[in-house]
């Protein structure tokens, strides 16, 4: 009985001691404290540093210049001033503005997304000569800057009369020669690779062909993918300002002509105010940078809007098709 005794002395400060270790340092079964506190002060910093932004842009837009002058007040504005949204709406012609960005970025998209699926495709089922340097070529084309091939393509584009209108996007969509078309190539290539074989070819021995084999069994499996890069083909398209500017609305060519987005309009916004100022019998509020955020967050919005009803199929799809590298 001493002996037993002895024993359980020993062995009780023992457990008593593995306790706290264990629930610092955690079990296999279970995360551990330290674990979880830097798990959350990672996602609490980082949210911290994508949201700040958002919060202080619609924090500010809501002030009026009484606000913004005064220094007591840096978050909460004393009265939800809407007028600068209604001042940079007018200013943007927002309405007409926005129709006119759906076409510029949703038109190419949706023609990149049929172009680059069926790429893809090829590249992911069918071998043929010359494969392999083709690819390195889409990957070369990919690193190379955007820059270095600006003004020749600009030189094309005139000679093929694409300057000043829809073409200039929508023909090297079709091409797969889109906006950033090579990595959505890519993504295509890296999703057909993983479709196993054995539903083409069950599909190939009922007697359909390539293309309708992949019109009814790699396109309806491929919805991830398509749903990813229409995400991304129609953000990238919706914020590109300089080529817009520069192909679509043909600034300072003979072809120029009306042809804008809201990210056009932003990036000018403070000319575009002036003059809407002047032509205008009524005369808005002296710009200010209240009514500067208030067109920034309407340029915004329109993506926040579609991310938010799209954000769970789209995390689920970036992890399906498998473009995180794992």
């Amino acid at each position: 009985m001493k002996m037993v005794k002895t024993i359980r002395n020993h062995v009780t400060p023992d457990i008593n001691k593995e306790k706290p270790v264990k629930l610092l340092r955690g079990t296999d079964n279970r995360k551990g404290l330290i674990y979880t506190f830097f798990r959350y002060y990672l996602l609490v910093v980082i949210g911290f540093i994508y949201l700040y932004p958002l919060f202080y842009m619609i924090s500010t837009s809501l002030m009026s210049l009484d606000d913004l002058l005064d220094v007591s007040i840096n978050w909460i504005p004393s009265r939800f001033y809407i007028d600068n949204y209604v001042n940079a709406a007018k200013a943007m012609d927002l309405w007409n503005t926005f129709l006119k960005s759906i076409i510029v970025a949703a038109v190419p998209t949706i023609i990149q997304v049929c172009s680059c699926s069926v790429i893809g495709y090829g590249f992911a089922r069918f071998e043929f000569k010359g494969k392999k340097i083709m690819m390195a070529i889409l990957l070369f084309s990919f690193i190379l800057p955007k820059q270095v091939t600006m003004m020749p393509t600009y030189e094309l584009y005139t000679k093929l009369k694409l300057i000043g209108n829809l073409n200039s996007f929508n023909i090297p969509a079709l091409l797969g020669q889109g906006l950033n078309a090579q990595i959505f190539i890519l993504i295509f290539y890296q999703f057909f690779r993983q479709l196993p074989k054995s539903l083409i070819e069950s599909a190939q021995i009922d007697g359909a062909g390539s293309i309708r084999a992949f019109l009814r069994i790699a396109i309806p499996s491929a919805a991830p993918a398509i749903l990813v890069v229409f995400l991304f083909s129609f953000v990238w398209y919706w914020n590109e300002s300089y080529l817009t500017t520069l192909y679509i609305a043909g600034l300072g060519t003979r072809s120029a002509n009306n042809w804008t987005t809201l990210v056009v309009e932003l990036k000018n916004f403070e000319d575009i105010y002036a003059q809407y100022n002047q032509r205008n019998q009524e005369q808005l509020r002296s710009i200010n940078e209240s009514i500067k955020m208030a067109g920034t967050f309407l340029t915004i919005l329109p993506l926040l809007i579609m991310y938010s009803f799209l954000q769970k199929y789209f995390v689920e799809s970036v992890d399906r098709t498998g473009i995180t590298g794992e």
